[in-house]
């Protein structure tokens, strides 16, 4: 993702015009921190934008270009910080449309898309015809709405797994009713002259007693004389 330079014009005409030593010694960490860059040597670019903001803290391009430099690094919450103080220190719509194009690029990668989104928009309202910008407002917009379209993916297929644990947890109690009403049937099918365990053993009880009691009965009368006939 193109991340956007800025041009050493002024500084070089600041330095011609002045001829100090200061002004010399600012030049020339700049431009050796804009050649490290170049060289991908980012962390040793770093220290030279610092130090020439040491000697000019108000320079635009040296906040910039540390904003860069840290860009490079993935050091991105430092990079906007940056790129944040640039803006107090130029007037300039087209350096402005720069810093916010770069800032929106770092809270692209930091995924912060709604910031992104409106980062995009200042640096198109301070310049509507970047191409790039357009390209990447486009791209963040986009990916805001796979994101949300992924989100409600997630929250319908979480809906569907607690649906399922619901009803697996009710689907026991479920069983239980089920076997509690086969059992209800059975007894209703079960024939009316059935009876118990119990009431067999007593049923049987009393017939062993009806039986004794016969049995008493009877050898009561067989030891009973029989009457003799009378001789006459």
């Amino acid at each position: 993702m193109r991340i956007y330079r800025v041009k050493y014009a002024s500084l070089i005409l600041f330095f011609l015009l002045s001829g100090t030593a200061a002004a010399q010694s600012k030049r020339s960490l700049m431009n050796d921190g804009v050649d490290l860059y170049g060289q991908k040597k980012f962390s040793d670019s770093e220290v030279k934008f610092k130090k020439g903001l040491e000697q000019d803290p108000k320079m635009f391009e040296g906040h910039f270009d540390l904003g860069d430099a840290y860009y490079k690094q993935g050091r991105y919450d430092e990079a906007i910080q940056a790129y944040k103080n640039s803006l107090q220190f130029t007037g300039n719509k087209n350096d402005q449309s720069k810093v916010y194009h770069n800032i929106g690029n770092s809270l692209l990668k930091t995924q912060k898309l709604q910031d992104c989104v409106g980062a995009y928009k200042n640096a198109l309202k301070l310049n509507p015809v970047d191409k790039d910008t357009k390209y990447n407002l486009s791209y963040a917009l986009n990916l805001m709405k796979q994101n949300k379209n992924q989100n409600k993916n997630d929250k319908n297929k979480d809906k569907d797994k607690n649906k399922d644990k619901n009803q697996n947890q009710n689907q026991p109690n479920n069983q239980d009713k089920n076997k509690d009403k086969q059992k209800q049937q059975q007894q209703q099918q079960q024939p009316k002259d059935q009876i118990s365990k119990d009431e067999a053993q007593r049923i049987l009880e009393a017939m062993k007693n009806n039986e004794s009691d016969l049995q008493k009965k009877l050898r009561k009368a067989e030891r009973k004389p029989f009457a003799t006939e009378k001789d006459w």
